[in-house]
């Protein structure tokens, strides 16, 4: 029986941050926790790590440079060594159904390939993201540490898999891969059959190292809960590593529902479809005429409160508007409540914090706020085409929600909850290592 672990999760601008460690002795590396990706990777070589066009990818880059907190050396570690071209996860990384693939390009033989005898190593890989970013470096193992729900409790796993990465195109942050991939978290510790939740803290909490979060894995991840609603996780034959949900409504304050297409609870022949969770992915996306009638339906709800056109052309946000400060956010205007309705009659109600967000500092007791939802077309280039999910729900909409993976019954549970005082009543605090 697999043991449970456990480990925080502190916030940062635009995602949430779980702390690695590698190697021997242990090199504490701090990566996105990314549900919607399966490679871990980590930047290797601190002064020869490079990250293409990443100035707008850094939280608080402020030069046109960018260097890394921490980059992994395995030349410090004893027990680092290079991934085989005849591992199962050679072939993964080079999305290869074809296990020959792998040795051939490295150099090997056929001979030396089909009887399994070739000692070369995975040759290089490149790895891309859905958004663009694309990250290039070589297949490793190395031992990995993790905490166990009692914190003083280290498990040591062995020749874990992962990338070692020298150059990165828009992605300056290591990744734990959380999918249902081969090569993900869940799936080399033995988890798949089982699952894994998180509580994201609120964003106020961003950078500050004093607040963390539980990213808890295992059998402690899917106790029963009375409040929890399970919806079903649906699976693409396209994309089966992804966790998808069914979306069937949407609802903003007190105005009907907003029926959504089929395309966001169903696939069409090639596997694109559905509405997809993902931590890797910063705001939540839905398609068009979709999002239309969303603004829609919060303009009517917001007559009372004038338009900040200035901001949402600096910010590319579609929806901004000048509103008073309350000194207690309880007491601040009324936001419209907007629900999503998931198959099997399951509706989430999101705090108005995840939705509407200060971008600037308060003036003449007035602050502007913008709805921090975006298009799918936002993203897309002019013409291209929409493969892949139909939406995705991402990870600031999902502050103050724990969300739990139950991959033994295949459905995804939501729970809306004070992470960070979840969290300190448990004792949850960042370990140092």
């Amino acid at each position: 029986m697999q043991a449970d672990m456990v480990e925080p999760l502190r916030e940062i601008r635009d995602g949430y941050l779980m702390s690695l460690n590698l190697g021997t002795p242990a090199q504490v590396i701090q990566v996105y926790l990314d549900t919607g990706s399966d490679l871990t990777w980590v930047p290797c070589g601190n002064l020869t790590f490079d990250c293409i066009d990443c100035d707008d990818f850094r939280s608080s880059s402020s030069s046109s440079s960018f260097r890394v907190n921490s980059a992994f050396s395995p030349s410090y570690s004893s027990s680092a060594l290079r991934d085989s071209c005849l591992s199962q996860f050679c072939s993964n990384v080079h999305s290869s159904d074809n296990p020959y693939d792998p040795c051939i390009v490295a150099g090997c033989s056929l001979a030396t390939s089909i009887k399994g005898t070739c000692a070369r190593p995975c040759p290089s890989f490149a790895y891309t993201y859905g958004a663009g970013g694309i990250v290039t470096g070589s297949l490793s193992r190395d031992t990995i540490r993790l905490h166990g729900t009692n914190a003083n409790v280290i498990r040591e796993v062995p020749r874990f898999t992962f990338g070692c990465v020298g150059s990165t195109y828009h992605e300056p942050i290591g990744i734990a891969g959380f999918g249902r991939g081969p090569l993900s978290i869940p799936s080399q510790l033995g988890f798949l059959h089982k699952g894994f939740s998180h509580c994201f803290l609120g964003f106020k909490y961003a950078n500050n190292p004093n607040f963390s979060s539980p990213l808890v894995v295992g059998d402690a991840a899917l106790s029963s809960k009375e409040t929890m609603q399970y919806t079903p996780m649906l699976q693409s034959s396209m994309y089966p590593n992804y966790y998808y949900t069914g979306l069937e409504g949407v609802t903003v304050g007190n105005a009907d529902r907003i029926q959504v297409p089929t395309i966001l609870r169903e696939f069409d022949s090639q596997g694109n479809g559905g509405f997809l969770i993902d931590s890797g992915t910063t705001y939540t996306h839905f398609p068009d005429p979709l999002f239309t009638q969303i603004l829609t339906a919060i303009q009517l709800e917001m007559t009372s409160y004038a338009r900040a056109n200035d901001m949402e052309s600096r910010t590319g946000f579609h929806l901004c508007y000048k509103v008073p400060v309350f000194p207690n956010e309880e007491h601040a205007p009324v936001f419209p409540p907007i629900t999503f309705h998931f198959l099997n009659n399951v509706s989430l109600t999101l705090p108005s914090s995840n939705c509407f967000y200060a971008m600037s500092a308060p003036l003449n007791s007035t602050v502007v706020k913008c709805l921090l939802f975006r298009s799918v077309e936002d993203d897309n280039d002019e013409g291209s085409k929409n493969d892949g999910p139909a939406g995705v729900y991402g990870s600031f909409q999902q502050q103050n929600i724990q969300v739990v993976y139950d991959l033994e019954n295949q459905r995804i549970g939501f729970q809306p909850m004070d992470c960070a005082s979840a969290s300190a009543s448990q004792g949850i605090m960042a370990h140092k290592g």
